[in-house]
Order: C-alpha cells, then sequence, then structure tokens
C-alpha cells in the first residue's frame, strides 16, 4: 500500500541517522552536551550554575552538581506553577508522572516540546526503522498499532500545566495523521479507570487489523487474556492474522515469554525492546537478536555514569563520562536532558554487553538490590534465577518478589522469595533447592555467601494466590500502566504487607 512505501523511502532517511549516531557515539555526545548547554544558558537553573563559562565536559562536571528528584524539584515545582525559563528555556506546559516501580512517592517530571519531539518520538521513530531494515518488505504500518499505556487522564495544575503518565502525554501529541494508525481511540486510551479502560480497550480492538502492540509484560499479559476471553478465540494470533511485532519494556520479558508466546500463538512473533522512560528516551533494541539495547547518543540526552561499587548518590566523586566505561560493570546512570534535567541520578543501574557499538542492558536500580550478607543480589539477577527455575519446574511465573529474612537464633538468614504460584501446584524442597542453585549459578558472590549455609540459610519460598499482587497494588492505588513492584528490596516493606495482604 502507499503508507508502507512512503514509510519505505522515509526510513532510508532516519538509518542513516542512527549508523551515524551508532557509529559515532563519542562525538554525538559531544554535540548533545554543547546543545544543551547553549539552551541552559538562558534558565535560571543555567545561570545559577554559570553555564555561560562551560566549554568542556571537566566544566560542566565541575560547575554542576549531580542532582536528583529533590534537589530539582523546587525548580520543577516553579515551572508547573507557569514560570518561565527555569530548567528548559520557555514555558513547560507537560509534567509526567513517573509511574515505574512501586513507591511511596509520585515524582512530577517535565516533558518538553524539545524532548517529546527530539527524545521520545527520536526514538520511537529509530526503532521503527530499525525493525523495517531487520523484517524487510513488512506491511505492518499501513495496519493499525495498539499502545497499552498508563491509565491516568490529562490533569489541569494551576491552569499552567498538565500532569499525566507519559505515555498519555505522548499520545495526546502525536501528529493527527497517526490517529489512522493507533487503535482504540483517544478517548478509550486516555480512560481514567484501568480496568474499565483494559474491557473498553479490548472490545474496541477485537475487530481491528491490528499488527503492533506495545506495551509493559505484565499487563499486555492481563490484556491478552482478556480479548481472547471477549472474543472467543484461542490465540491472538486468530485475533489479529497479521499481528507481528510487540513492543515491549519497562521490565523483563522473560518471566512472561512463555505465557505471551502461547496467548499470540504465532512463531513468527517478534518481540523488540525499548527503554522509554518519563525522563526520556535511552535505548532500543537494534537487531532482532541482540545482547543489548543500543545506546541513544544522538536524541538531546547527555549520558554519565556512577560505578556501583563506589556509589553514594548525590555525594558521588567518581562519574565517568561514555568513552570511559567498561563492559560487564554496574552503573548508576546520570543524565542531562532537553527536558531540563541536569545531571540527574535517574535511579536505573545499567551493565554494557558491547563498547563498539555501545549496547547496554538495564540492570536494576539504585535502590532496589539485596546486600544484607554481602551477596549483592540484584534485580538482573533475580530475573535471570527465576526465569531458569521456572523452565525446569515447567510453570509459568508471572509476580514475585524477593527481600532478606534473618535467623537470629543462628545469626544469619537468606533469602525469601513471595511468588504468586497456582493453587493446585505443591513446591517439593527439591524444587525450592533448585531455585537456590539458580541463584548461585548466576550470582557468584552469592554462591560463595551459601557455601556449607555458613554466611547465608538457604532460601525460602512463600507461596501467593494467583491475583495478591494485581490486588495489593489496587488497593494501595498502583493499579495499570507502568506500575509494578519491586522484584529486590533490601528491607522486608513489601513481602511482609503482601504475605499479610487479604484483598
Amino acid at each position: 500500500m502507499l503508507v508502507d512505501a512512503l514509510f519505505s523511502t522515509y526510513i532510508r532517511y532516519r538509518l542513516k541517522r542512527i549508523e551515524l549516531y551508532r557509529d559515532f557515539p563519542i562525538e554525538s555526545q559531544l554535540k548533545v552536551l554543547k546543545t544543551l548547554v547553549d539552551a541552559g544558558q538562558h534558565t535560571n537553573f543555567g545561570k545559577i550554575y554559570g553555564f555561560e563559562h562551560i566549554a568542556s565536559i571537566a566544566d560542566f562536571q565541575r560547575n554542576v552538581p549531580l542532582q536528583d528528584y529533590t534537589s530539582l524539584e523546587p525548580f520543577i515545582t516553579q515551572a508547573i506553577h507557569g514560570a518561565k525559563d527555569v530548567l528548559w528555556p520557555g514555558y513547560t506546559k507537560w509534567f509526567a508522572k513517573s509511574s515505574g516501580t512501586t513507591g511511596t512517592r509520585i515524582k512530577t517530571l517535565p516533558v518538553t516540546k524539545d524532548s517529546l519531539e527530539n527524545t521520545h518520538y527520536a526514538g520511537g521513530k529509530d526503532l521503527l526503522a530499525c525493525y523495517h531494515q531487520n523484517v524487510p518488505n513488512r506491511k505492518l504500518y499501513s495496519k493499525k498499532h495498539l499502545i497499552l499505556g498508563g491509565s491516568n487522564s490529562l490533569q489541569n495544575i494551576d491552569q499552567h500545566a498538565i500532569v499525566a503518565d507519559l505515555s498519555a502525554i505522548i499520545i495526546d501529541n502525536l501528529p493527527i495523521w497517526t490517529e489512522f494508525r493507533r487503535i482504540p481511540e483517544k478517548q478509550i486510551v486516555l480512560h481514567a479507570d484501568w480496568e474499565e479502560k483494559l474491557m473498553l480497550m479490548a472490545d474496541a480492538s477485537m475487530k481491528e487489523d491490528v499488527a503492533i502492540i506495545a506495551g509493559v509484560p505484565s499487563w499486555m499479559t492481563t490484556f491478552g487474556k482478556l480479548v481472547l476471553k471477549h472474543s472467543g478465540k484461542k490465540t491472538l494470533g486468530e485475533v489479529w492474522p497479521n499481528l507481528e511485532l510487540y513492543i515491549h519494556g519497562g521490565m523483563s520479558l522473560a518471566p512472561y515469554q512463555k505465557q505471551l508466546d502461547t496467548l499470540i500463538g504465532s512463531p513468527s512473533m517478534n518481540f523488540v525492546e525499548s527503554y522509554n522512560a518519563s525522563e526520556g528516551y535511552f535505548g532500543l533494541q537494534d537487531k532482532l537478536r541482540s545482547d543489548g539495547l543500543l545506546l541513544l547518543t544522538d536524541a538531546q540526552v547527555y549520558y554519565e555514569f556512577i560505578p556501583m561499587e563506589s556509589y553514594q548518590g548525590l555525594e558521588s566523586s567518581e562519574v565517568l563520562t561514555l568513552e570511559q566505561v567498561s563492559l560487564h560493570v554496574e552503573y548508576a546512570l546520570v543524565i542531562s536532558t532537553s527536558a531540563g534535567l541536569w545531571r540527574y541520578i535517574i535511579g536505573d543501574t545499567i551493565t554494557f554487553t558491547s563498547i563498539s557499538p555501545y549496547r547496554f542492558n538495564v540492570s536494576g536500580r539504585t535502590a532496589h538490590y539485596i546486600n544484607a550478607f554481602g551477596e549483592k543480589a540484584v534485580v538482573m539477577h533475580v530475573e535471570q534465577a527465576i526465569s531458569q527455575w521456572s523452565a525446569q519446574q515447567n510453570i509459568e511465573i508471572s509476580n514475585y518478589t524477593v527481600a532478606p529474612y534473618f535467623d537470629f537464633e543462628q545469626g544469619i538468614g537468606g533469602h525469601e522469595w513471595a511468588i504468586e504460584i497456582p493453587a493446585e501446584m505443591a513446591l517439593s524442597a527439591d524444587a525450592v533447592k533448585q531455585l537456590d542453585d539458580c541463584m548461585c549459578n548466576v550470582n557468584s558472590d552469592y554462591d560463595t555467601k551459601r557455601t556449607n549455609n555458613l554466611n547465608m540459610l538457604p532460601l525460602k519460598i512463600s507461596i501467593l494466590e494467583p491475583g495478591t499482587f494485581f490486588a495489593w497494588m489496587k488497593k494501595n492505588g498502583k493499579f495499570g500502566g507502568q506500575h509494578k513492584i519491586p522484584r529486590v528490596m533490601n528491607n522486608r516493606t513489601y513481602i511482609d504487607e503482601l504475605l499479610t495482604f487479604h484483598g
């Protein structure tokens, strides 16, 4: 069709841009930093920290201290209430409610016109361009695209700003021509009640010709089951015969892969990962089968990296540039963006799998780890372990969380896993040991601490009824969209609530 032919022509231009920043990442980053600093000179933040005197990376790092949400919040509040030129030139109209891993504090992050166009939209266009190159002659651009975004509707604050989930902001600002490709209609997509919205989306999409679906794996699994229930079909491939691409992100796909394969029912289905957070679009899967996401080095985001071995939050003294990073070292990600986030510690941790080009995996969160016994367990470790173990046990695991337990009689403790498992299943002692073995396989520090039970006791599994996580999240106002319970925590706050929860 004409739209596919036009897209193929456009994509050739897009691929040249991708090749440029993929092959010349350091040069791209220097260009981005200059662009950001030049614009930042005209802001209140830039005047405070002497942006007009910044002529190098060293100047930038010397003049501008590391930031977190607490330190930037006074500036963000000014922008929300209508102040001009605060963190980025001009007025900022849009603010994204951070809706990632469940926490007690909601963050409200600026989203400017520049960051929408040159970061979020640029990343999405680049991902589709890479897919088109990897899977040529596809007709998906003349088909429909279904995005399972957040549940928050647009909210006006002080008549100056609009606050919503990032997905709602992106959808509300998309070019008019995209409305012909996206389903369902905007009114449904922005519906505030998450459960009602899922049902409306299922009903509205069943008779459409959907080729692309996008969303967080946990909620896409739930939505897929709802579509099958409403349609009476056995697979999503029967509902949407031209379905070929699932764009996912926000959490590991591995625990949901088996369920999604069954739901979709098509061996030719392609799964492509993106890293699009409220703070910016940072990475995409540029190859169908690659170890890691390509770092977007020319998307108005300047990156810095703090080795987690020396991480001290805002007091961290070792902050590296892209050309200084090493393979397989865990780093806290620091960003400066055209949204006005300057040297902002985003809270995510990454490890590089390649430096030519720069590809990486998201390994966890700076606040989400377990090191109660020196085991240094992070999200990546538990995701790998549960994936191996669920395959061994031939069971599907969607929701789980891990925290330390303490045995004060023995003076040590171990890890407790709270896992949703079907009621009819019973776990043997050998099955529990196998999960312990999987953790030893993926984490050498854990393996060392578990030797002869000297520093750590065997892990424990506490079984939760299916639906416990969703019920807990709903009760606590964290239901839908990108919300999720942390996979690992160094304290028992969440696990104790889940273990005693009665919906």
